[in-house]
């Protein structure tokens, strides 16, 4: 069963050595790499090239963001399990994947999640908050319920059938992606009740109040693309039980 993780990145320098080898230090034999570049001016390029014949495919050029940009990894993909990695995250240890491929196969799921921390930006054994999913039940997100994007994974007939990220959605184009997956249309989920990604804090759509308070508005879009309609305090429940979520 290939793998294939992809990665996008722009002037990611700092933190794209230690992603790549967070997945090039995987156990699991079958893994197709992809690395989305976004035009990179710094020395990301750089750090890449020295990782060039492990990588399946590299795309360097500018897009119109971040989903663009995985749209893009998920076009070009070969793998029937696909593996979304930000370059400032990393798996949490190097049997991820081949858990992940196992429970797979265990259970059938067309989809599978774990937990995550977010971690220090220099001392990554240093906790700064458990992200907590559980066990999901139909109706949780109306519960203002959602995984962890990087430690989500998608069979990639998944995504044949029912469509790739909102580039329009700047903010929350992975939570449109789950709310469309797993609410409308129900696929099969498989819940891995342990940390399968660390995240650095700062990432894009955490930064700040203001950011927090638009990616809210553009989750109230996304349940309107998809012809669903809760009131406003089911959109208000969803920060509240974020902090449930969150240890």
């Amino acid at each position: 069963m290939k793998v294939s993780v992809i990665t996008v990145c722009l002037n990611s320098e700092s933190t794209i050595e230690h992603c790549i080898n967070s997945v090039l230090g995987q156990d699991y034999p079958d893994i197709e790499f992809l690395v989305i570049d976004g035009g990179s001016t710094d020395n990301t390029l750089k750090i890449i090239d020295q990782y060039r014949t492990r990588i399946a495919d590299l795309i360097s050029e500018k897009d119109e963001g971040h989903y663009q940009a995985i749209n893009k990894g998920i076009k070009l993909a070969n793998g029937e399990i696909i593996a979304i990695l930000n370059s400032d995250d990393f798996y949490s240890n190097n049997q991820v994947i081949s858990k992940v491929v196992e429970k797979f196969i265990s259970s059938n799921a067309d989809a599978l999640y774990g937990d995550l921390h977010y971690v220090d930006k220099e001392d990554h054994d240093k906790v700064i908050r458990d992200w907590i999913s559980g066990q999901y039940t139909p109706g949780l997100f109306l519960q203002g319920w959602m995984p962890p994007h990087p430690a989500f994974f998608v069979r990639s007939t998944i995504y044949n059938k029912f469509g790739g990220y909102r580039e329009d959605l700047s903010l929350s184009a992975d939570y449109e992606l789950m709310l469309r997956f797993i609410h409308r249309n129900q696929i099969s989920l498989c819940y891995v009740p342990e940390v399968l990604v660390k995240m650095r804090v700062g990432g894009k759509g955490n930064t700040s109040i203001l950011q927090r308070i638009k990616a809210n508005l553009q989750d109230r879009k996304a349940w309107k693309v998809n012809n669903l309609n809760p009131d406003l305090l089911t959109l208000l429940k969803k920060p509240l039980m974020k902090l449930r979520q969150f240890r």
